[in-house]
């Protein structure tokens, strides 16, 4: 089927972009790789630039949908052993996911050269977490788990260190262990200092 030939295009593009960035990946060896002759690629993608432009697509709903966005949050935690379960959830998607993990490797190789990968970089990177877990802690202050603060500061104060680490993870993936046992350390010292006493 089309459909099918097409996200097998995406993926095999996906894969070529994370190791080879854009500028390293051409439309003879994407058809080789899939078996197909390059008129069979163009067939369902005019270009390598359209391809670029279906896989950020892409990357965006799966993100969205597996690892969360601000339009697809997840639930406020009702603990705040519940915020630690939930930060290493999608830690644990985030370092351990393929699709994810080549996502990241290809808005780092390519946001200084395409303006839609540098927004998705910045968005995944830093701005959508933030997002992310001022909504979270917002929440959380409502109910009395954390202490009343700028929900944005301390989304920003929680999310650069994890994600610091993740990109550790990525350059040096022998780390990952390691890197998995301080984000919860951060988590729970983050916990600690920030949660409402009552709760602790």
């Amino acid at each position: 089927m089309a459909s099918d030939t097409k996200e097998r295009i995406l993926e095999a593009a996906l894969e070529m972009f994370s190791q080879n960035g854009y500028a390293g990946t051409n439309i003879r060896e994407l058809s080789a790789s899939l078996g197909l002759v390059k008129s069979g690629v163009y067939k369902h993608y005019e270009s390598k630039e359209a391809i670029w432009n279906a896989l950020l697509d892409e990357m965006i709903a799966y993100y969205g949908e597996h690892f969360g966005s601000p339009e697809h949050l997840p639930p406020v935690p009702d603990s705040l052993e519940a915020l630690t379960r939930l930060t290493m959830q999608m830690v644990n998607i985030t370092v351990h996911d393929e699709k994810i993990i080549m996502t990241r490797k290809v808005l780092t190789l390519e946001q200084f050269r395409d303006v839609r990968a540098r927004e998705l970089a910045t968005k995944h990177f830093l701005t959508g977490l933030t997002d992310i877990f001022t909504r979270i802690f917002t929440g959380m202050m409502d109910k009395g788990l954390l202490r009343k603060d700028d929900p944005e500061m301390l989304a920003f104060a929680y999310t650069a260190p994890i994600s610091t680490l993740i990109h550790l993870c990525d350059r040096e993936p022998e780390k990952t262990e390691d890197a998995m046992k301080q984000v919860e350390a951060f988590s729970r010292h983050f916990i600690n200092t920030y949660g409402a006493t009552e709760n602790k």
